[in-house]
């Protein structure tokens, strides 16, 4: 089976260093493109250029919004290592760069593997059946991306979307594909940005948040299931926050971490 994530995120080798695809259509908040859908895509070319399977550490600065059209990825390795090959990569869109990349790519570790300590408690979050799901058109914004996601609000984070906030910046939920694909180190970059910004919490009428610079780094491979996922805003100042994510395999194996900048909107 081709999942539609898969079809999604693909992308073809044109020339040395150049690959091309194109954006989809809904996977965006209204009508521009979800920022982790954006990583995922980036992602996609950069690990081939490196040719090591996952992305361990990735950052993404955000120069233009993108509608559904046809691209190009420019990449280049920074550096060839024993563990690690880095990459940088730009994609053009329209003519223009859209987005500025760097990263690095390897085999996400073996779980368990190594000095372990944990100083992050688990999320407390219902079970999955217990946690409703976000609807394409269920928040008074235009959400095509949950067409193609399962997605599922912790009760007490999801007041915003009625107009009653609850004043607490945290969004805790899971994260699943709609057509049941398994998830692994490239959908965790589409997880670490499907949710509503924690801010929404805070507003009395959300809007589109776009961001500026968005990190994501990858701790371990996922099982297949639900991911367990916590955002946190801690810091607003100037029109700008912090948004940072935890993400738990349906094991509670911590898989990804995540920090991005966004603006207020207005």
């Amino acid at each position: 089976m081709t999942f539609a994530f898969d079809l999604a995120t693909a992308v073809t080798h044109a020339r040395d260093g150049v690959y091309q695809g194109a954006v989809h259509d809904g996977w965006d908040i209204r009508g521009n493109a979800n920022g982790g859908y954006v990583m995922a895509l980036l992602a996609s070319a950069m690990r081939s250029a490196a040719n090591r399977p996952d992305p361990i550490s990735l950052t993404l600065h955000y120069l233009a919004p993108l509608p559904p059209g046809d691209f190009e990825i420019h990449t280049q390795v920074v550096k060839q290592g024993r563990r690690f090959t880095t990459v940088s990569a730009s994609m053009i869109f329209g003519g223009r760069e859209a987005v500025r990349a760097i990263g690095a790519f390897g085999e996400a570790p073996a779980v368990g593997s190594g000095l372990q300590h944990h100083g992050t408690a688990l999320s407390d979050v219902p079970s999955f059946e217990e946690c409703a799901r976000r609807m394409p058109e269920g928040e008074n914004i235009p959400l095509a991306l949950m067409s193609k996601l399962d997605v599922r609000l912790h009760p007490y984070d999801r007041g915003f979307a009625i107009g009653q906030p609850s004043g607490v910046p945290i969004v805790r939920g899971w994260f699943a594909f709609a057509d049941a694909r398994p998830n692994d180190t490239l959908s965790v970059l589409l997880a670490a940005d499907a949710f509503p910004p924690p801010v929404f919490n805070l507003l009395t009428v959300p809007g589109w948040v776009p961001t500026v610079e968005f990190t994501v780094h990858i701790r371990a491979v996922p099982a297949p299931g639900p991911l367990r996922c916590e955002f946190t805003a801690k810091e607003i100042q100037g029109g700008v926050f912090e948004e940072d994510g935890i993400m738990w395999d349906e094991n509670g194996v911590l898989v990804a971490q995540s920090r991005q900048i966004g603006l207020i909107p207005l």
